[in-house]
């Protein structure tokens, strides 16, 4: 598993993926995406970085089970309260919330809107002169909104974390966030709950 991992990751790093899209791309931490990306560039071996890799092909490849799960997610907001917008963080994250947009506008009596965040970590520009990503434009707003935030997995919460600063610093209100897995074990960040599907627990 780990040999593919890292025969993985250097594929993506030779198609111009950032750490950070080899990450999501992988499901795995900003560290281990690294360490995997260094293996053969150095002769040197490190101790990999202590992390779980999540493979969820068998559901990212049929819509079925997409919105089965969507749906599951969905549910789990709605304990939260009506959302106006939801959230999708790229690019694992889009698919789930597209679906739950959907869903809530169905569900709820708001009418539900799309919105894309783009994560700081995707960003190729050295010289970055901010940390925090950016809500596109060419999707619904977040302004004067209740907001679900939307992705598949939370790692260390540095990226939902991101998300809810650029929420709140763009006038919106976010409620939840909503994940397929949390390796983190986080019941909140920032003061906004997390809802996920699974939680891993690391024991020792």
């Amino acid at each position: 598993m780990k040999n593919k991992l890292i025969q993985k990751a250097q594929e993506l790093r030779q198609h111009g993926f950032t750490t950070g899209e080899i990450a999501d791309e992988l499901n795995v931490s900003m560290d281990t995406a690294r360490w995997l990306t260094l293996q053969k560039a150095t002769e040197e071996r490190v101790e990999a970085p202590v992390d779980f890799a999540i493979n969820w092909n068998s559901l990212g490849g049929s819509s079925t089970r997409l919105r089965y799960v969507s749906g599951a997610l969905s549910d789990m907001a709605l304990s939260h309260g009506e959302a106006e917008v939801i959230v999708g963080i790229a690019v694992s994250g889009i698919p789930f919330a597209t679906m739950m947009a959907d869903f809530l506008d169905d569900m709820s009596s708001v009418e539900t809107s799309l919105a894309i965040f783009h994560p700081n970590k995707h960003r190729k520009d050295i010289d970055k002169t901010d940390d925090e990503g950016t809500i596109s434009t060419n999707f619904g707003s977040v302004s004067d909104k209740k907001v679900v935030i939307v992705d598949d997995v939370i790692t260390s919460g540095k990226t939902v974390r991101e998300v809810i600063h650029t929420v709140k610093d763009n006038g919106g209100d976010p409620i939840c966030v909503a994940v397929l897995i949390d390796k983190a074990g986080l019941s909140e960040i920032e003061g906004v709950p997390i809802e996920s599907l699974i939680k891993v627990s690391r024991l020792g």
